[in-house]
């Protein structure tokens, strides 16, 4: 998830994002006089929270959702004919896909030439009939009250999957173990980690970062002011 910044003429953006992280919400940000900053006001320290090969890992909450792979379960329902719960092995046992593509932050960084394995959401809703009128899927991350959406149309794209191995290794916990959305034609805050529920719904909602005046069709270089 990256937090983007609002396009001209909204009251949103980088200062909204800051206000969050002031009210107690941790998260990374830009420039090093910032990291400064976060690293004497984190507990923990901002770097701690800052992988390797160019990642930021930003977060709502003060801290990150575990992942218990022998309780956990993905609940696919909303607008289907079948609602399922898939466990961790469930989910592994699925047709497996794989692709190499580059995650890009809103907020101006990019990480190139991601591994990512997982699950197309075509195989996912073949497990469940969606309807007619089931047109957008909701994604709620275990990171309440962190969810967004994608159309129907966006999902079934080839590049789309729901991911569970990053690079030959399965999600780490920053990285949104067991489950994330990986959309790489828009940017990172589209890309719900931690991902507990899918719920087909009629038409796309706003997510967390679209409440604050961000777009909800986030193509990388043609939203939020691009």
């Amino acid at each position: 998830m990256s937090p983007a910044p609002a396009p001209a003429g909204r009251p949103y953006g980088r200062a909204a994002f800051l206000l969050v992280v002031a009210g107690g919400l941790s998260s990374l940000a830009w420039a090093s006089p910032a990291l400064r900053l976060l690293d004497s006001l984190l507990p923990g320290g901002a770097k701690a929270l800052l992988p390797s090969q160019g990642w930021r890992i930003y977060t709502i909450g003060d801290s990150m959702p575990r992942f218990d792979p022998g309780t956990w379960r993905l609940r696919i329902d909303g607008l289907v004919r079948r609602p399922r719960e898939l466990g961790y092995d469930e989910l592994l046992r699925l047709p497996r896909a794989e692709q190499t593509s580059d995650f890009h932050c809103v907020t101006g960084w990019s990480v190139g030439g991601v591994r990512w394995a997982g699950v197309r959401f075509r195989d996912l809703l073949a497990l469940t009939g969606p309807l007619p009128q089931a047109h957008a899927l909701r994604f709620v991350s275990a990171e309440n009250p962190y969810e967004d959406t994608l159309t129907l149309a966006q999902a079934l794209r080839a590049d789309a999957m729901l991911a569970y191995e990053m690079d030959g290794q399965p999600l780490s916990r920053p990285h949104g173990a067991p489950v994330r959305v990986v959309m790489p034609a828009m940017y990172g805050y589209k890309n719900v980690k931690w991902v507990e529920r899918i719920e087909l719904v009629a038409h796309p909602r706003d997510g967390f970062w679209e409440k604050l005046g961000y777009d909800r069709d986030a193509w990388v270089a043609h939203s939020n002011g691009a």
